[in-house]
């Protein structure tokens, strides 16, 4: 799917044009410089004076420290959400403190406390390295839900592009292991499919993230199990084939991006399952448009289409641990 400069939003076009121009794709060698400078620049700050950040740790089964990001209002309430978010980055790239945007509004609409995990990247473990950090957070949130004043009936999940592919894939863990109980998950334009059968995902060449960034990217994550039938649906979860049991569910993406089928797809499974779905496909935008322009009308757009349906599961979606 060849996009044109036309095909972009007329308020994205200017970003997308710079972007595609000095930034075409993402490769191995990107990855790590990327990661050396997220590292440097992002990791242990805040980014907010407007609400509460601490690092914690906990231990993975190896013994090896798991760093968690934990966000709260300055002005502590009882009986919140507790959200556990995770951060995009191909699986292979990204830090937690580079999504405080999305903490931020959300910490401050509802007084929710959110725990980030500083997963592992694929550059330095493959699957299921990420999966089990992920599911390791969210257990730690419920066992620790007490201490923070969170609901342990309304646990919710979320993460853009490669996590909002872990948000889908936490959810399905949760489901089948039966240990833990997802209120809500919230997979923005979510990383789905290492197989690449969608129009949309072949040959796109779009701004931020396109086709020869996607293959890298799962190449990277999935090992030698990449381009074999050895993939599990909780490394790509559009390989699950039973949709029903998942959380309610909000989710968005881009009419131009390689994720644009593979979301839908994955909208229209929940739908077919029974599973509460609220869907909005956003016309000319690229994958992570909301957080490249989010001073644009679209962008805005976006992040309120965003937290309403946010507000509306803190207000109606609950589910009892088992």
């Amino acid at each position: 799917m060849k996009i044109t400069k036309e095909m972009i939003h007329p308020e994205l076009r200017t970003t997308g044009t710079l972007l595609r121009t000095f930034w075409p794709e993402y490769s191995v060698q990107k990855f790590a410089y990327c990661n050396k400078f997220m590292d440097s620049f992002f990791k242990g700050h805040a980014f907010t004076k407007e609400i509460e950040y601490q690092q914690l740790y906990t231990q993975r089964p190896d013994g090896t420290p798991l760093r968690l990001c934990v966000y709260a209002p300055k002005a502590r309430r009882a009986d919140v959400p507790g959200l556990v978010w995770f951060h995009g980055g191909g699986y292979a790239i990204g830090v937690p403190e580079q999504d405080y945007i999305f903490v931020e509004r959300f910490v401050l609409a509802s007084g929710c406390i959110v725990v980030m995990p500083d997963y592992r990247r694929s550059m330095e473990a493959p699957y299921p390295a990420a999966l089990d950090d992920c599911y390791q957070a969210l257990l730690w949130l419920k066992e620790n839900s007490v201490v923070y004043g969170v609901r342990p009936d309304q646990l919710f999940v979320g993460g853009d592009s490669a996590g909002g592919g872990l948000s889908a894939a936490v959810s399905l863990l949760a489901r089948d292991r039966g240990d833990v109980s997802i209120a809500f998950q919230m997979p923005l334009y979510p990383m789905l499919d290492d197989r690449m059968i969608t129009a949309s995902s072949q040959d796109n060449d779009a701004p931020i993230w396109n086709t020869v960034s996607n293959i890298a990217a799962w190449r990277q994550y999935l090992g030698d199990d990449y381009g074999t039938d050895n993939v599990s649906k909780y490394a790509a979860p559009s390989r699950e084939t039973d949709y029903s049991g998942l959380p309610p569910t909000i989710t968005f993406v881009g009419s131009i991006e390689p994720f644009r089928d593979e979301t839908i797809q994955y909208v229209d499974h929940l739908k077919t399952a029974g599973v509460p779905v609220t869907f909005k496909l956003f016309e000319g935008c690229f994958h992570g448009f909301d957080i490249a322009c989010p001073d644009t009308l679209v962008g805005k757009q976006a992040a309120a289409f965003l937290m309403d349906g946010f507000m509306h599961a803190v207000a109606h979606y609950t589910k009892q641990q088992p």
